[in-house]
């Protein structure tokens, strides 16, 4: 702690000596996200207005434009309460399109990855993948500003007992001060024993920008906790009772899993500042800018497993008693550096610095294994960044360079965007990545005998080369060239005893072979008057098929209706949702690990779901009815979300959007 106040009192307080200057910075261009909601400035928050005004009746000089979301990287996005099928496919626990992602049979507890993407992190990950999905990272965090009070309130009904609900509130007290709250909660019974999944995500950030425009600050804190209960899935002999639909049980909870005492977490807490100081403002006559940047990041991760008592599913233990294996990461992140802006470009030139320290600890079995075993890493990168605006072309390129320290990584990616004739667009992408295997690849301690493991690995290099065309009136289309080496992943590995007895144990293992993966994704909407399709291909193969299982399709196909009802009250979309993706070996899960791993006994797949929705707007509200895979009874029992965790069955669901500006 010593450390993070030195660094605090250094770079905090050259800028808070400017801090007495004041007024908002010109606003940023707005552009989309992935992780937010679409800025179609096309909202209509109170009808009464129509399309003649935007204004809000409480501040007749506000209007929605004016309610901003700032991501990490500057990018603007106005607040956008209108009703598409893009929030559709974001109405979920993750609150965004999850079309690669298999969720299991209950809300928040695991996915299963239905294709592969390449990090772009020079960062190794602590473990625990499967938690990290709904892990809210740095880059997730948003800020606000806004010339009223902003609320939104989100609710979705769970399985059998409990609630989802994602609230933020954020307010200006003043035109150059915002701060927000939000809190997400979820807990969820499930339909099968011991499957509990309980939730939390506590958010708080401010900023603040100078009278002047000069200095602009920001700063969040996080704390996250992501809890559910493990029962291994249904137990072998199940698995036939399971797949012929026999009638006692269908109902789930009759079910006896493969154990019914453990359960994992991820616990999580960040504190994040950052700060700009502007040297020249951009007006019409000066172009040039300069500025000079920091942030620190600090934060501290907990994985845990805990079970009262050692089970034969994840083989021998040491001691048989209460398991209780603990993983910690703390990270420190300092990042320093100037921005220029002339008519040349934007140029960015700085430093990283990264320390992390990476440590076990388990349950009173210090006499079978070292706990005290632990991975420092510390390193200084260099950090360089151009962009371009051309007239009918966008030029970007990064670059994130290992300079010193005990653990190399090095990230280089380029971003060629050209505008073409009729409103198309190509992009070209570049990407190559070098950096350590997670942690848990190279360290892990339990009480468990296969559950041990200290490995030297090297680093993973992957390159990726991408192509976008996006032909707006008809379709987009995206083909991806992906190369890996040295990947890093969890095999489930079978063992026979002398006594002819069968077990298994999940390992890391890297490949010595390349990976090379090509995906191509189309995607097209096609309209028939209040008719529309919309429609999403992934095709994807595997040029080495002994290093990952991928199914090579994944499809997903929407008809619906949208129309205005009740003289433009109450607008409405309705229709049907089909999901596809062929057979292959789905990696399994392991609940001590919360990670997936490679199998290759059981093929899982070409099944379809089949949801029925109606959605609906009332003015700032927007309203979402589900029955979720209404073809469960009929199409076959032969749906999971990995062996021996069954996908969810029909289900009826409900849930809101509901935005205030005061």
């Amino acid at each position: 702690m010593k450390k993070i106040k030195f660094l605090f009192i250094i770079f905090l307080l050259p800028y808070l000596l400017y801090a007495q200057e004041s007024q908002m910075p010109p606003p940023q261009k707005l552009n989309q996200s992935s992780n937010l909601q679409n800025s179609s400035i096309r909202d209509t928050i109170f009808n009464k207005f129509g399309n003649n005004s935007a204004k809000l009746n409480k501040n007749p000089d506000a209007k929605i434009q004016d309610y901003l979301i700032i991501t990490k990287t500057f990018d603007s996005i106005s607040v956008d309460t209108s009703l598409t099928l893009n929030k559709y496919y974001k109405f979920n626990y993750l609150r965004k399109d999850n079309f690669e992602l298999l969720p299991f049979s209950n809300t928040g507890v695991a996915y299963n990855n239905l294709s592969f993407d390449p990090v772009n992190s020079t960062n190794p990950e602590m473990g625990a993948m499967n938690k990290l999905i709904s892990y809210d990272k740095a880059e997730d965090v948003v800020y606000y500003d806004l010339p009223t009070p902003f609320t939104e309130l989100m609710f979705r009904s769970v399985f059998e007992q409990g609630q989802l609900l994602d609230a933020v509130y954020s307010v200006n007290t003043s035109r150059h001060f915002n701060f927000s709250i939000s809190r997400k909660g979820l807990r969820s019974l499930g339909n099968y024993q011991n499957f509990i999944s309980d939730n939390s995500n506590f958010r708080f950030t401010t900023n603040y920008h100078s009278k002047s425009g000069k200095y602009f600050l920001r700063t969040h804190y996080n704390n996250q906790k992501l809890f559910s209960e493990q029962n291994g899935g249904i137990a072998d002999v199940d698995i036939s009772n399971f797949e012929n639909g026999v009638n006692q049980f269908l109902d789930r909870g009759v079910f006896d899993p493969n154990f019914e005492n453990a359960h994992n977490e991820l616990i999580g807490k960040r504190f994040y500042i950052d700060q700009i100081y502007k040297f020249d403002r951009i007006d019409s006559i000066n172009k040039n800018k300069i500025q000079i940047f920091n942030s620190v990041l600090y934060e501290e991760k907990q994985y845990k497993f805990q079970q009262n008592s050692s089970d034969d599913f994840f083989g021998t233990a040491f001691s048989p008693q209460e398991i209780n294996d603990k993983i910690f990461l703390t990270s420190l992140n300092f990042d320093t550096g100037l921005n220029y802006n002339s008519f040349l470009g934007h140029f960015k030139f700085g430093i990283s610095f990264r320390d992390e320290k990476y440590s076990l600890k388990n349950f009173e079995i210090g006499e079978f294994i070292d706990s005290s075993q632990k991975i420092t890493s510390s390193r200084v990168n260099l950090l360089a960044n151009f962009s371009k605006e051309l007239k009918k072309t966008t030029l970007s390129f990064e670059t994130n360079n290992y300079l010193l320290g005990n653990s190399q990584s090095n990230l280089f990616k380029s971003d060629i965007k050209m505008d073409l004739k009729n409103d198309y667009q190509l992009s070209f992408n570049f990407l190559f990545t070098n950096k350590p295997t997670n942690y848990n690849h190279r360290l892990y301690s339990s009480n468990y005998i296969n559950y041990n493991w200290n490995n030297d690995f090297k680093n993973i290099k992957t390159k990726l080369i991408g192509l976008d065309l996006k032909l707006r009136k008809f379709s987009n289309i995206s083909i991806d060239y992906i190369k890996v080496n040295n990947l890093t992943q969890f095999e489930k590995i079978i063992n026979e005893n002398l006594g002819g007895e069968t077990t298994h144990s999940i390992f890391p293992i890297q490949s010595v072979g390349n990976l090379e993966l090509i995906k191509v994704r189309f995607s097209r909407k096609i309209n028939f008057g209040k008719f529309s399709v919309d429609s999403k291909l992934l095709i994807q193969k595997s040029l080495a098929d002994d290093i990952i299982n991928l199914p090579e399709i994944i499809s997903r196909n929407t008809i619906y209706y949208s129309s205005d009802m009740f003289k433009k009250a109450l607008f409405l979309q309705t229709g049907l949702g089909f999901k596809y993706f062929s057979k292959f070996y789905m990696n399994g899960y392991d609940p001590l690990l919360s990670e997936l791993y490679i199998q290759n006994d059981k093929k899982i797949g070409n099944f379809p779901v089949i949801d029925f929705f109606i959605n609906a707007k009332i003015q700032q509200t927007r309203l979402f009815f589900k029955f979720e895979h209404l073809n469960s009874s009929f199409t076959g029992y032969n749906f999971y979300s990995a062996p021996n965790y069954p996908y969810r069955d029909f289900t009826f669901r409900f849930g809101l959007v509901w935005n205030f500006f005061m």
